[in-house]
């Protein structure tokens, strides 16, 4: 969607650790978008994690369940 910015996130979603990008609305916090989001949240420049430390998989794409998201921040 033009005039959205990216924001870098980490989630804790299960047992796994999800770094990636989500689109906001220029302006909206990350709180905003968990708020308004639908059921299933779109990370782009995905990695995920075991809680090992073990990366598991990069893909462009990724649908994350939000009822399975139990952490979300920005990524420092």
């Amino acid at each position: 969607m033009e005039g959205n910015n990216r924001a870098r996130v980490v989630m804790l979603a299960g047992s796994f650790r999800i770094k990636g990008e989500i689109e906001l609305v220029p302006g909206a916090r990350v709180t905003d978008y968990m708020v308004e989001s639908k059921p299933f949240i779109a990370v782009t420049n995905a990695e995920v994690w075991d809680m090992e430390g073990r990366r598991i998989m990069v893909v462009p794409f990724l649908n994350v369940s939000r009822d399975h998201v139990v952490v979300v921040a920005p990524d420092a």
